[in-house]
């Protein structure tokens, strides 16, 4: 837990009797599942994804539609860790992808520290029982509980995106891996739930205070024949709240799928 400082006063925790206390008094207990609660009260978003969201993409990562994407993020992590880097994953929802990366870092022989925030509790409860071994704290990314210039690799998949607060917590030259669906992601599914489909939004590519080095295409099919798989890639998107009665009951009465995962992968440099 030395990773995070206090969202106050920013100064260094110590932990005393299971609780993480800065200088000036400012304490915030551990959990017993092995997180802490650093997100400060009137915090935009304060509650993120809902329980129901966070069973359902457990759910469905669970059964392995997303390994691809999985592996993918992993190899990208692998291919810039070395030897005692801090990697943070802002956002890190239910802890699928966080997980996967810290066990590949240490089969690889790799002593380096893995970090998960998220404002959702439900999903940091949800990653703190699938690894135990992750450093997590429910915060914002927008007002990461970091010191600055301490993360080498920070990855944000499908979650908000502050690039100033990113830079500000990251190593010059550290790595920023983002992924993000590509235009015609889960297109089949929303022929099925809408009347009138619609492609993603993909807005520039570049970003202040960093440089891009990479950029990948990942694109795989998917054939789902249980209609509660169905219901778990539905829930777990941001569609779900967005669909009218009238397209639940639609997609309600799918028994099977076929549809394709299109995603964005994005490396960028920290400008120094």
């Amino acid at each position: 837990m030395s990773f995070f400082i206090c969202p106050i006063c920013k100064k260094p925790f110590t932990e005393q009797n299971r609780s993480l206390v800065c200088p000036n008094g400012h304490c915030y207990d551990v959990a017993r599942q092995g997180y802490v609660n650093l997100l400060r009260a009137g915090s935009a978003r304060r509650h993120g994804d809902d329980r129901r969201m966070v069973a359902s993409r457990t759910a469905f990562l669970d059964a392995g539609f997303y390994q691809p994407l999985r592996d993918a993020v992993t190899g990208l992590v692998l291919r810039r860790a070395r030897q005692g880097d801090t990697v943070l994953d802002a956002g890190c929802g239910e802890g699928y992808y966080t997980s996967h990366i810290r066990k590949a870092l240490a089969d690889a022989g790799l002593s380096v520290s893995v970090y998960g925030i998220d404002v959702s509790r439900d999903a940091i409860l949800a990653c703190a029982a699938r690894d135990r071994a992750l450093g997590l704290a429910v915060a914002s990314i927008s007002a990461i509980p970091a010191a600055d210039t301490c993360v080498d690799i920070l990855v944000n998949l499908f979650a908000p995106f502050d690039a100033a607060e990113f830079a500000r917590v990251m190593k010059a030259d550290g790595t920023l891996i983002r992924v993000f669906p590509d235009r015609r992601h889960l297109y089949e599914l929303k022929e099925a739930v809408y009347e009138t489909p619609y492609e993603n939004e993909i807005t520039t590519l570049e970003l202040d205070g960093f440089s891009l080095i990479s950029e990948q295409r990942l694109s795989f099919p998917l054939r789902l024949e249980d209609g509660e798989h169905i219901q778990s890639l539905f829930q777990m998107t941001p569609y779900y709240y967005k669909t009218s009665r009238e397209g639940q009951e639609r997609l309600a009465r799918l028994r099977s799928l076929s549809a394709t995962a299109e995603f964005l992968l994005i490396e960028y440099r920290k400008s120094n």
